[in-house]
């Protein structure tokens, strides 16, 4: 009896899990590096750098995992399965800008290569003109009183 109780689970199993495998539900999605090697995409990769660009900022991992898997579904729903390196940079460029706007500034000035002063204030300038999607309710409750900061001048 055990025998064959132990077979018809086996049997199940392998029918099931052939069912659910994940390469059967995803299709891949390939990234080309600079190199031109290419590899899997990874969401894992997309969270380290994001974990760093947003490093002592008040964000939740449970919203960079959210920003991780909308980074997905926006180089997914390309329909190529093939995908440049600096794609996947440039997708999580605006999620990251909705979600704070610190990290961004440090992300960009990584991703794009910033080497002076003047790379900064042109993103700052960028970021104060075109706002992102939540920025319109902070402009609301923004006073000259309460936006003077402190400078080193």
């Amino acid at each position: 009896f055990f025998f064959s109780s132990r077979r018809r689970h086996t049997r199940y199993w392998r029918d099931w899990s052939s069912d659910v495998c994940s390469s059967d539900l995803v299709a891949l999605l390939n990234i080309i590096k600079r190199s031109g090697a290419t590899e899997p995409f990874s969401r894992e990769k997309v969270l380290v750098g994001v974990r760093k660009a947003c490093q002592g900022r008040p964000v939740n991992e449970d919203d960079l995992v959210l920003l991780a898997q909308r980074v997905e579904e926006t180089l997914r729903s390309t329909g190529q399965a093939e995908i440049e390196a600096q794609e996947v940079g440039l997708a999580i460029l605006a999620p990251l800008r909705e979600l704070d706007e610190v990290a961004y500034l440090r992300y960009a000035s990584v991703y794009r290569n910033f080497s002076s002063l003047e790379d900064f204030e042109g993103e700052i300038a960028l970021l104060r003109a075109l706002p992102s999607n939540a920025a319109p309710e902070i402009e609301k409750v923004r006073t000259p009183e309460n936006t003077n900061q402190k400078t080193g001048k």
